[in-house]
């Protein structure tokens, strides 16, 4: 899983935001990776997944997880950047979404684990990139400083839309 665009990987843990590069405090940042993911079909087997990470400030604690697998338009996963975040060092996770690090031959290797309403993928990711890609995030809104960048004004004027109509 290599980034076409964004962070090369860096050294320390998240969400130590030593060395970093400042906060972005431009309101309309955007974090774009595109990786190459494997789907887990058997212990045996498994299959390249094209994808793309998306990170917005506007929308700061949702990271999107694009995958191209033999349709005409990608599918889409809202995640949570703190479940993924988390999954790095820990088994984490929140209904749909479960997020793991590799353990032994394994261990450079994260899992994501995605169930929506008829199948389940497994995925695996390389850690480095995927901690890379977080890193980059925390530079945009730093970990703990979400609320600051979520424009709730907006939010609340989509929920009122959506009662007009």
């Amino acid at each position: 899983m290599l980034p076409v665009t964004g962070p090369g990987p860096e050294e320390g843990p998240l969400p130590g935001l030593d060395g970093l590069v400042p906060p972005q405090r431009a309101a309309g940042a955007v974090c774009t990776a595109y990786v190459l993911l494997e789907a887990i079909i058997s212990p045996l087997l498994s299959i390249p997944v094209p994808a793309r990470l998306r990170y917005r400030s506007r929308e700061p604690y949702t990271v999107y997880l694009d995958s191209h697998i033999d349709l005409p338009e990608p599918v889409t996963w809202a995640l949570s950047r703190e479940i993924l975040l988390g999954g790095l060092t820990a088994p984490t996770g929140l209904g749909d979404v479960s997020v793991f690090p590799g353990t032994g031959g394994e261990a450079d290797s994260v899992f994501v684990s995605l169930r929506g309403r008829d199948t389940t993928a497994l995925l695996r990711a390389r850690a480095d990139v995927l901690h890379a890609f977080l890193r980059w995030t925390a530079c945009v809104v730093p970990p703990g400083l979400e609320s600051e960048h979520f424009d709730v004004d907006t939010l609340l004027g989509r929920l009122r839309e959506k009662d007009d109509g």
